[in-house]
């Protein structure tokens, strides 16, 4: 059985349809990237796939808590040093492992410093860091390398690769080659809307992990 399976999906931004008919299936070890233009609705279908957003047609299948998304906002508490932040995230999930999250990430010797003194480089490193102790197996991802240096992106694929030897998946929007054998893309421009497609049902939406 998959990890997830997306069947005939269309998501909506602003009372409009972005893109509809979208279907794939994510098995362990597999990842997904999403490529496409912007504003084509790749968060959009991203935000869906997470639970912060209803599709407006079609159906997501997978397990219940077994998602962990990162988008543009690291989700940082400021005040908290880096550690405690991982701490943090991984009471909220239930999962452990901090420092091998800050091992990953080359964060260890900024344990100790608190986030608000982190650069956006250290901050988005924490961020990703994160979903190394949710314990979800599959991770969706909104542009993950915003603000790495080529080094962190190496890094950052590197944990990506641990995860889905683990067996598990990710789903991805990003024009960054990763250097993933294992990833398929799929590219949603053949799937936009036609221009002025309204939403056939509300597509409320969570912002509070955006």
């Amino acid at each position: 059985m998959s990890l997830l399976s997306v069947h005939d999906l269309a998501v909506a931004r602003g009372g409009l349809r972005t893109v509809e008919g979208v279907t794939f299936a994510l098995e362990a070890g597999q990842a997904l990237i999403l490529r496409g233009p912007n504003g084509l609705g790749k968060t959009t279908l991203l935000r869906a796939v997470a639970g912060l957003q209803a599709p407006v047609a079609g159906r997501i299948e997978m397990r219940e808590d077994t998602v962990a998304y990162a988008a543009h906002a690291d989700g940082l508490k400021p005040a908290l040093t880096a550690s405690e932040n991982l701490a943090f995230w991984a009471q909220v999930f239930g999962g452990g492992g901090i420092d091998r999250a800050l091992a990953a990430m080359d964060l260890t010797a900024l344990a100790h410093r608190p986030a608000a003194a982190l650069s956006a480089g250290q901050k988005r490193r924490l961020g990703l860091a994160r979903l190394m102790v949710t314990a979800r197996p599959i991770w969706v991802l909104d542009e993950p390398t915003v603000s790495l240096d080529t080094a962190s992106v190496g890094r950052f694929a590197q944990m990506l690769a641990g995860h889905m030897a683990q067996g598990g998946a990710a789903l991805i929007a990003t024009h960054i080659d990763l250097g993933l054998p294992q990833a398929r893309v799929l590219d949603l421009t053949p799937y936009r809307a036609r221009p002025g497609t309204r939403a056939t049902r509300p597509s409320g939406f969570n912002e509070a992990f955006a």
